[in-house]
């Protein structure tokens, strides 16, 4: 096994010739058929295990966006894939404006003597944070000007 990926493997050809010829050797049963199933138990099971786990976006909010959108989907399993996929894509970008609220209060409690320690404070979302984690991912955000 080269390597693995959401349940799909890859292997090494032991003949050194193209996958047909590995493929119609196998053909005959044995431990090719159980190398060809493997990816896809892997993948029934984990999309079994999706009608047991609830998102943290509910299904309803996620197939109203998926609608509006032009996507109809029958089946709750994809509509939580694509939750999980959403929830995901959340998390990185309030990881990434944390990293980026650590390292400025970092900044401004190394210029100010006796400045609190970074395990006793506790951190807010702020648009400061967000705006340069969101251009990390080609999302451009500008704070709209109060003062018109």
């Amino acid at each position: 096994m080269v390597g693995s990926n959401f349940g799909i493997i890859y292997h090494n050809s032991g003949s050194g010739g193209s996958g047909q010829g590995n493929q119609a050797s196998n053909a005959g049963g044995g431990a090719g058929d159980r190398e060809r199933t493997a990816p896809a138990s892997h993948l029934s099971d984990f999309m079994s295990q999706l009608e047991d786990y609830t998102p943290l976006i509910p299904d309803a909010v996620a197939a109203h966006y998926l609608n509006m959108g032009g996507f109809q989907a029958d089946d709750k399993r994809i509509v939580r894939l694509i939750s999980i996929a959403a929830q995901k894509y959340m998390s990185d970008i309030i990881d990434d404006a944390l990293q980026h609220s650590k390292a400025r209060t970092h900044m401004q409690t190394t210029n100010i003597p006796g400045g609190s320690k970074a395990k006793d404070r506790k951190f807010t979302l702020t648009m400061e944070d967000l705006q340069p984690a969101l251009a990390d991912y080609g999302i451009n955000v500008r704070k709209m000007d109060y003062s018109q």
